[in-house]
């Protein structure tokens, strides 16, 4: 009977065991989810603390700058539609349209502050200064917030793709999570660095460059870092100007130095 009782304790094992995997990768997928969650709250509170400064702001430069009501009429219709789905959602992880509207409400803000530029008066409001000063530490705090959301969103959705784990996300329906995203092409573009430029700059003036436009990959698609170097602006190193041969007085009488001379 020994001989029959070994295979059977092989596979006791076998099913313990996957049995302990299966709770303990349905154990992580909630961990994860309610890390999201957790996250995401901290960015719904830096959120939140916006839109209780953009009312303020929009009556301030509203005195100021009159003209610029299309401006101040879209930010109030953004937040107060931002401030209905918040609601909605009641704390719990934000959806692809709470993502798409707090992305265009902070490009209106944001085109908001380039076109108080031409108000002097306004610029040198106290009141718009304190505004500001505000609204810049908090759009800091919920970029932070951000990347820590999207980092925590990317390990859960990866999980959930990967095999042996997706058995289980589909079996205990985990769904994948939103990412809060920015797609604006001016927060996206990076700086544009040539050192040829900067080595033989001297004392030409800067001529303005236009940035290449962003391209969109596929989601499967690994970033290329060497993407895009062959029309960066500027001189390479084996671009630089060739060294001029130096002018020499010519005529009699014209020896060259000799430095071995004692």
């Amino acid at each position: 009977m020994e001989w029959i009782a070994i295979p059977l304790i092989i596979v006791l094992l076998v099913v313990v065991g996957g049995v302990a995997w299966a709770v303990g990768a349905y154990n992580g997928f909630v961990k994860q989810r309610n890390l999201i969650q957790e996250s995401w709250r901290q960015v719904d509170v830096e959120l939140n603390r916006r839109y209780e400064l953009i009312p303020n702001l929009v009556e301030t430069v509203r005195a100021f700058a009159g003209h610029e009501r299309n401006t101040l009429e879209g930010i109030v219709r953004l937040r107060q539609q931002a401030q209905q789905l918040s609601s909605a959602e009641r704390g719990d992880a934000p959806t692809a349209e709470r993502a798409a509207v707090e992305e265009q409400l902070t490009q209106q803000v944001r085109g908001l502050m380039v076109q108080v530029e031409a108000y002097p008066e306004l610029k040198s409001n106290q009141n718009f200064l304190e505004l500001q000063r505000q609204l810049a530490e908090t759009e800091d705090r919920i970029a932070a917030g951000r990347r820590y959301y999207n980092a925590n969103v990317r390990n859960y959705n990866t999980r959930i793709e990967s095999v042996p784990t997706n058995f289980i996300a589909s079996s205990f329906n985990f769904q994948k999570a939103t990412y809060f995203e920015v797609n604006d092409a001016e927060v996206r573009r990076a700086p544009d660095v040539s050192f040829g430029e900067i080595s033989y700059r001297g004392d030409a003036p800067e001529q303005p460059r236009s940035a290449a436009p962003v391209e969109s990959s596929s989601p499967n698609e690994l970033p290329n870092p060497q993407a895009g170097r062959e029309s960066a602006p500027g001189l390479s190193f084996d671009q630089r100007p060739e060294a001029q041969p130096v002018d020499r007085p010519e005529g009699e009488g014209y020896q060259p130095p000799n430095y071995n001379r004692p």
